[in-house]
């Protein structure tokens, strides 16, 4: 008897494993919805997987970043401060939590966050670093620091290079503060990645008129 209980149990431990296993391959991947532009799929995962399990900073993060994305910036702020009641120190909330204020126009607050999070996160590729010295340089702009301005686009760029916005960007910036050169160097850069950029178009024209 003993035997047949326990060859029931392991045909019974297989089976459910089995089932959790088909349920893993079938349940969808919020971060890949995210990372293929399905931000309201991306939404509607992470707000079932966070009713499951409250905790899962996971399903906060993509579930703010695909809110951004998805252009719910008020939103995105109220559910990143629901995210750090739960988790204070994670990087990712705080720096989502940022560009969520920034687009509602909460310069000062949305600057505060951004600093934190480029004072304690590492490089390493796989983070949003360039993106948050990208809209530190934005507020500076915004706030008419251009030379501040300036150090958090050439950051954004050295971590980004790719990026013609940031470039054009770091080139007005330079243009605002009377560097003329270097404004046009970066103007230039803009143009190399793209050269229908009218920023980087404009800019340069300008620039050029005060170096010739």
């Amino acid at each position: 008897m003993m035997k047949i209980n326990f060859r029931k149990l392991v045909l019974s431990v297989v089976l459910v494993s089995v089932v959790s296993a088909a349920f893993a391959q079938n349940k969808a991947d919020a971060l890949k919805l995210y990372n293929d532009g399905k931000y309201k799929e991306a939404i509607s995962v992470c707000e079932d997987e966070i009713a499951v399990n409250p905790n899962n900073m996971n399903s906060w993060v993509v579930l703010c970043w695909a809110l951004v994305a998805n252009r719910q910036y008020a939103e995105a702020e109220r559910r990143s401060t629901e995210a750090r009641r739960i988790n204070n120190y994670d990087l990712r909330v705080i720096e989502v939590q940022a560009e969520s204020k920034y687009y509602i126009g909460k310069y000062n607050e949305a600057l505060v966050l951004f600093q934190r999070y480029v004072a304690t996160v590492q490089e390493n590729g796989n983070n949003r670093l360039g993106r948050a010295y990208y809209f530190m340089g934005e507020i500076y702009i915004k706030q008419e620091k251009y030379h501040h301005a300036d150090i958090s686009l050439t950051t954004a760029v050295h971590i980004e290079e790719l990026r013609d916005l940031w470039w054009g960007r770091l080139g007005y910036a330079r243009e605002k503060s009377g560097d003329w050169k270097n404004a046009i160097a970066a103007y230039d850069k803009a143009l190399q990645l793209n050269p229908y950029q009218q920023i980087a178009v404009d800019g340069k024209a300008r620039c050029k008129t005060h170096v010739q």
